[in-house]
């Protein structure tokens, strides 16, 4: 017997698939921002033509996620500075007729989003190109994309995106984001057209995928350019990798994920898994692992989300190395945002406290120079081990705390490899906090909580 058989595919659709009233309100909705921009365009004499791009148009969207992408198109022969001003001229007023909300956000451009009969709609301003050469911008190749996958997609592998989609979803793979570093839309589509069905897909990733691994669906013969941990060959341009956002470890979680779906599948893969979060149990487990833990915690700077990301990282980075320098050994980091109040920025550490003495290592022997410099620096304290000068000096921070907060002032926070932005915030406040501590602060919320509560269990997503 085939244990997939016991899993019923179409229940799973009805409840992630949109129904034919979304579907509705959705086309209804972009093809009237469609006509009012159009309209707009032509009242102004704008030379621009707005069009519906995106998995709404490819008709991949998920029920309940209907991101409307409206495109609109200016020939090639627009200045970037008249592209940017009329098409943040025509989303605005569009969004001013229809009554909604709007904001600024930045691309390869600037675009604006509106939240208009309760969707969030993006207007973007990008260049008519035919191919990717006449690339200008990267947005551009988003309607050779949506014609792409139109034309190649058959009717019912549109279900086997949505598959592939939610799962890759509730096993918290899918997003090309940074904070996420998994799966674009773009890309699983591909990999259904590529594979043909959502099984096929996780067949091939459980058995076959490995590091650089290449999928070339026009067999472009240009995988050799790329050197990620997949490679998937962009069918609209051959010098770029649609998979280039891609993690190696969001690609090992969604092969492992593949695996225990194959070999045990259930339904709850499609779903989002609940977590009963218990505040002292995840303290306890803290305690248990005889590590200690501290939390950097500040405010995140205004930035745009897919620009703090990064700079979160590399502070997180910087830290973690500029501790194991110092002879405090991490055992792990890792850090979050709720991208409005707070940074959290997380060090467990498996040696957090040091003796008073370190050895120094000095000059090679033969180094006679430096040999003359070493001893009028350290004299009856510098000895000779083996080939080497050696000498024996007190430390001047012994715990992790106060190391921390020597470095994290104005002087000598500039050697840090942080962010422009995040050293700002930091100079302004910080707090080094205890995660034993914090988790009995009522300032520990719920997302806070959920996060230590993933870090401790880093597979929690993988099995159902």
């Amino acid at each position: 017997m085939n244990i997939l058989e016991n899993i019923d595919f179409n229940n799973i659709l009805k409840a992630i698939k949109p129904t034919q009233d979304e579907n509705e309100k959705v086309k209804s909705l972009s093809d009237r921002l469609i006509n009012i921009i159009n309209r707009i365009a032509k009242e102004n004499s704008i030379d621009a033509e707005a069009t519906l791009v995106g998995s709404v148009a490819k008709g991949t969207w998920l029920s309940g996620k209907a991101d409307v992408d409206i495109f609109m198109k200016f020939p090639l022969s627009t200045s970037e500075a008249d592209l940017k001003k009329h098409g943040l001229e025509l989303g605005s007023k569009c969004i001013e007729e229809m009554n909604g909300d709007h904001e600024l956000r930045y691309a390869s451009h600037p675009y604006i989003t509106g939240f208009i009969e309760g969707f969030e709609i993006d207007f973007v301003p990008c260049y008519i190109i035919k191919s990717a050469e006449e690339l200008k911008s990267a947005v551009d190749r988003t309607i050779l994309h949506t014609e792409y996958v139109l034309a190649k997609l058959k009717e019912k592998q549109k279900d086997e995106v949505l598959l592939l989609k939610k799962f890759m979803g509730s096993i918290h793979t899918y997003s090309a984001e940074f904070k996420v570093g998994g799966f674009s839309g773009y890309l699983c589509e591909l990999l259904i057209i590529h594979y043909g069905s959502f099984l096929n897909v996780l067949k091939a990733a459980s058995n076959e995928w490995r590091p650089n691994y290449k999928i070339d669906i026009e067999e472009y013969g240009t995988g050799e350019l790329f050197k990620e941990p997949l490679v998937v060959i962009d069918p609209t341009d051959k010098n770029r990798n649609v998979a280039a956002a891609l993690k190696l470890q969001k690609m090992s979680e969604f092969i492992v994920a593949s695996r225990n779906f194959l070999d045990d599948p259930k339904e709850e893969y499609f779903f989002d898994k609940h977590i009963d979060l218990n505040r002292n149990e995840i303290k306890d487990e803290f305690e248990s692992r005889e590590t200690k833990t501290f939390l950097i915690r500040f405010k995140p700077p205004e930035i745009p989300a897919d620009a703090l990301y990064p700079q979160i990282k590399k502070t997180e980075n910087s830290l973690n190395g500029v501790l194991e320098r110092e002879d405090f050994k991490v055992f792990n980091a890792d850090s979050w945002t709720d991208e409005s109040q707070n940074v959290i920025i997380l060090l467990e550490m498996e040696i957090w406290k040091l003796p008073q003495v370190k050895k120094h290592l000095g000059p090679f022997v033969w180094s006679k120079g430096h040999q003359t410099k070493f001893m009028e620096k350290y004299g009856n304290k510098a000895y000779v081990e083996e080939n080497r000068w050696v000498a024996e000096v007190d430390r001047k921070y012994k715990e992790v705390k106060p190391f921390l907060d020597n470095i994290l002032v104005e002087n000598k926070i500039g050697f840090l490899k942080f962010g422009k932005h995040i050293k700002a915030e930091i100079l302004k406040k910080y707090e080094i906090v205890d995660i034993l501590e914090f988790l009995d602060s009522p300032e520990c919320s719920e997302d806070m909580m959920l996060f230590f509560y993933e870090y401790l269990n880093k597979n929690v997503y993988l099995w159902r």
